[in-house]
């Protein structure tokens, strides 16, 4: 903990050595990610303090849409949405993704939703973490795609959605390409 401690007390002098004014940022892009701590989003995308909007949740979960109840999550994507105006919205997975496992594991539906796995070629075996963490992804990147405050931005094109795929023992990153259904190095 001390170590953490010193660093915050020496965090304005490392902005101002670099140059940093975070008071005037306003972020390019959303980032949304599992809070596992093998997935970094900054340190993955090198990007600097103030450009990346992050929102972080168990497995990456987004929840789908409830006008009733709105969730922590829903309030912070429609904020990047409608007040940061973020152009792209990443969500990205990653490789020994304990929520999609466990589903795959308990023959489950796609975590995080309702849907049953697309085929059954295309169900993930166990043991087949990497695909299940895929459909995890996509599932995500599907109920996000439902916000009303997303789709009107995604009609105009002025919102792009991506599906990211980082494996964390090898540290490469895959996108989605629908055109060729699958997740291919960026």
């Amino acid at each position: 903990m001390q170590y953490l401690i010193d660093q915050a007390r020496v965090f304005r002098a490392r902005l101002a050595a670099h140059g940093l004014d975070l008071s005037d940022r306003r972020p390019h892009a959303m980032f949304i990610s599992c809070s596992d701590a093998q997935l970094v989003p900054a340190l993955l995308t090198v990007v600097q303090p103030g450009d990346l909007f992050e929102l972080r949740t168990y497995g990456g979960q987004i929840p789908h849409h409830d006008t009733g109840a709105p969730s922590g999550e829903a309030r912070t994507i429609e904020y990047a949405v409608d007040e940061l105006k973020v152009s792209d919205i990443i969500v990205c997975g990653h490789s020994r993704c304990d929520v999609a496992s466990a589903a795959v594991r308990a023959g489950a539906d796609v975590p995080g939703t309702d849907m049953p796995w697309p085929d059954e070629q295309a169900v993930p075996l166990p043991g087949d973490d990497t695909a299940a963490g895929q459909w995890h992804t996509l599932a995500q990147l599907d109920a996000l795609s439902g916000y009303p405050s997303v789709i009107p931005r995604l009609a105009d094109r002025s919102l792009r959605l991506h599906a990211w795929f980082y494996d964390v023992d090898t540290g490469t990153c895959l996108q989605y390409h629908p055109r060729a259904r699958s997740f291919l190095p960026l």
